[in-house]
């Protein structure tokens, strides 16, 4: 069994660094640019957040070691995601995505981990993290609803990259074999949110895609998917 899961944590590591590498053009178009131009930050803010949680998790409970080192991984990658944008993005949006920075990376983060850290005892330390981690994951996984929601109203299936969704897809299955062999309810209930909803996004897909495949590379196709991904609908936000 120990070997299946490191089998499954391993594959899940792959995909996992695969999707956190894919923004790689985009940041390099804004280094080069010396502007974020209309890139929105808050998809980079709420990964960050993200792999925090995951990286606290993994390393309080016993055995999710691959969690751990995904997730911290993560943690570097979108830090220096957000501090390439803070760099580069005009006062105006600097200041808000700095907000966002203080508050979901910084402000957030710590009240958790003061929380449970002098007030719980170590199970349900463990227990609390696991629903706290498990239900940022979720609202993640949620986020290509606004895609799929886009694609029926437009019939069109632009602002959903079959790349980027098949890849979030087969991460969230593996994600989920891997906390059913580790015996980890919040891993399975977050992974399979996203293995359920990423399976609707290529149903979807597959309904209103034209039969031939598109042109773009596969860095372009991950890459492009993260600019349409919401953690909420902003589509009259500016940040």
């Amino acid at each position: 069994m120990e070997d299946l899961s490191f089998i499954a944590g391993l594959i899940g590591n792959i995909f996992s660094i695969f999707l956190l590498l894919s923004p790689i053009r985009t940041f390099s178009q804004i280094v080069k640019h010396k502007s974020t131009e209309e890139f929105e930050s808050f998809p980079y803010v709420s990964m960050l957040l993200n792999s925090i949680m995951g990286f606290y998790y993994g390393v309080i409970k016993p055995g999710l070691y691959m969690l751990a080192i995904i997730s911290g991984l993560g943690v570097l990658i979108q830090l220096v995601y957000v501090v390439l944008f803070l760099i580069h993005a005009p006062p105006k949006i600097r200041a808000k995505t700095a907000i966002l920075v203080g508050v979901l990376n910084v402000g957030f983060p710590i009240s958790v981990f003061l929380i449970i850290q002098y007030t719980m005892h170590e199970d349900l330390q463990i227990e609390v993290l696991g629903f706290i981690r498990a239900g940022v994951s979720i609202v993640m996984s949620a986020s290509p609803l606004v895609a799929v929601k886009r694609v029926v109203m437009t019939k069109s299936v632009e602002y959903m990259p079959f790349l980027l969704s098949f890849c979030f897809f087969t991460n969230a299955v593996v994600w989920t074999c891997y906390a059913i062999l580790v015996e980890d309810l919040s891993i399975v209930a977050s992974s399979g949110t996203g293995s359920v909803l990423g399976t609707l996004q290529l149903v979807v897909y597959a309904i209103y895609s034209k039969c031939e495949m598109p042109s773009n590379s596969i860095l372009d196709e991950l890459d492009d998917g993260w600019q349409h991904k919401r953690l909420l609908n902003e589509d009259n936000q500016d940040v």
